[in-house]
């Protein structure tokens, strides 16, 4: 089977996709009207950040599977490949340790203020007075919203410096919060009220969008801890903005909503940057993360071949 890979995938990925006799091209700016030559016999189209929209897939006349090498499928037309029967997977988990590794890291500095500290420090400024105290995380209780891979993850990690953790997810059920080592919020405000700091793990969807807004922040106590590492558009960002300015949120922000799809480009919400503690959306982008991710795209692909049916398929 012909393999189309675009973005820069871990070299073990292609290494393990040639190893098992696939035939592997790579195009770095795949989009309508800019296809390889070789595009049009490509059977498995593999992407991280490239755009997949309804009209790539003309081009591509016997694709039978999208392979996302990463968790979220929200830069995939995934409706529009299904009507051409194309399958669309993605590698849930593999990034989890990853992404809560830089959600911890980033309620850390938030907590303690490094980058300010840091770049008071570089400006020739001993700046001890002027940031403040932390609020310290042992004892404290963070919130999950979100109680998927990575929001396990990322409670393991928070237990491992003796915070409490409470979760909440829609489908979250008291047994498995029990299964999972932490306690049970029976609604979001429940959260809310209960957290000294919040980290958020959910998939952008429809009913996530805007999931947390007003009553969610009007419910945190003053001074809380705020962090998000799965989507930008899950966060209402004008209450964000509001309760920064009126009850002294610290905030941590991997994602933000309408960010951009590509490595290099201008940013536009220098506005909410100014107010947090922030990164490009690097939270998957570990070593670590990179070989496991490349190693469930090669099993993906194998088991495609294999049976036709692609594993972790998204369903619509």
């Amino acid at each position: 089977m012909k393999v189309l890979a675009a973005d820069k995938l871990d070299a073990s990925a292609l290494k393990g996709l040639e190893a098992a006799g696939f035939l592997v091209s790579q195009c770095k700016a795949l989009a309508p009207g800019n296809l390889p030559a070789d595009a049009a016999a490509s059977e498995i189209l593999i992407v991280r950040s490239t755009l997949v929209p309804k009209e790539l897939l003309p081009g591509l006349p016997v694709l039978k599977l999208i392979i996302r090498a990463g968790a979220g499928t929200d830069t995939i037309d995934v409706k529009a490949a299904a009507v051409r029967g194309i399958q669309v997977s993605n590698t849930p988990g593999r990034n989890a340790d990853a992404v809560a590794e830089m959600a911890l890291g980033l309620m850390l500095a938030a907590d303690r203020r490094i980058p300010e500290a840091t770049f008071a420090l570089r400006s020739g400024k001993w700046a001890k007075g002027a940031l403040g105290q932390g609020l310290g995380l042992k004892g404290r209780t963070l919130g999950i919203v979100g109680l998927g891979a990575v929001g396990r993850a990322m409670a393991r990690k928070a237990q491992g410096l003796e915070m409490r953790v409470i979760a909440w997810s829609r489908s979250l059920t008291r047994e498995a919060a029990d299964w999972a080592g932490v306690e049970f919020a029976e609604t979001l405000l429940d959260l809310a009220k209960t957290s000294d700091a919040v980290s958020l793990h959910v998939a952008s969807t429809g009913d996530t969008r805007n999931l947390i807004a007003g009553p969610f922040f009007t419910a945190l106590r003053p001074g809380a801890l705020f962090v998000n590492t799965s989507r930008g558009e899950v966060v209402d960002r004008a209450s964000l903005l509001e309760a920064i300015r009126t009850k002294g949120l610290r905030v941590g922000l991997d994602v933000f909503a309408g960010e951009p799809k590509v490595p290099e480009a201008d940013f536009a919400d220098k506005e909410l940057a100014s107010f947090a503690v922030c990164a490009p959306h690097l939270g998957a982008s570990t070593d670590q993360a990179a070989e496991a991710v490349a190693e469930e795209v090669v099993r993906i692909a194998v088991e495609f071949r294999s049976t036709g049916i692609a594993p972790n398929s998204v369903r619509i």
